[in-house]
């Protein structure tokens, strides 16, 4: 009988670290935050389950993730959410279509289509940091697109070209997670680092465009 996979997504670290930035996000922001932080939560898991078997089969499934994760992904939206009287409802907005937008250009664009690495713009191995394929990058369009639409019905007043708008964002922030990760494969940086410029890079976005 086969052994029952662990598809865990969190350590206890991970998920201590994801209260604490959800509590702090739910005390400074509004509840239209929240609502798009839990949005996020849900469809990570949900992109990052998908083609659980054929991830595994590759050798691309990140089982467990830990503190160094939430922090690289959540510390900027937590940050914008905190200045949200200051700096505007965009950094923030901004900052979750990118990271949104990343996760589902990481997980999904492994399974299907040929990676193209960005730096020398040849075929390479699925997983290759820096590398991008053209279902993953629709992907990620998609992503910025949906929190794009799930901000239109939690924020009054927004307009059709601030939905278009979050999506590109969201697409862009992705977009740069790839070009950094170039750097990544040649040893500068890492993980944490990419993740965190793609979030920062939405937040920009959201605060010069929304």
């Amino acid at each position: 009988m086969a052994q029952k996979a662990n598809i865990a997504l969190l350590d206890f670290a991970g998920v201590a670290l994801a209260v604490v930035m959800g509590l702090i996000v739910a005390l400074f922001g509004t509840p239209a935050f929240l609502a798009l932080l839990l949005l996020f939560l849900a469809i990570s898991v949900i992109v990052t389950k998908y083609g659980y078997e054929k991830k595994r089969e590759m050798g691309l499934y990140e089982h467990e993730r830990s503190w160094e994760n939430v922090l690289a992904n959540g510390l900027v939206p937590t940050i914008c959410a905190v200045l949200n009287p200051v700096i505007g409802w965009g950094p923030y907005v901004g900052a979750l279509a990118a990271i949104t937008a990343d996760k589902f250009a990481s997980e999904l664009g492994v399974l299907g289509g040929e990676p193209i690495n960005l730096l020398n713009f040849k075929k390479c191995k699925r997983g290759t940091n820096g590398a991008i394929t053209m279902f993953g990058t629709l992907m990620s369009l998609d992503a910025g697109l949906l929190i794009g639409i799930a901000t239109f019905f939690l924020i009054p007043g927004l307009d059709l070209w601030r939905v278009v708008a979050i999506g590109f964002i969201g697409f862009a922030g992705s977009m740069v997670d790839s070009i950094v990760g170039v750097l990544e494969e040649r040893g500068i940086g890492n993980k944490a680092t990419t993740n965190a410029i793609c979030a920062l890079f939405g937040a920009i976005a959201g605060l010069a465009f929304l």
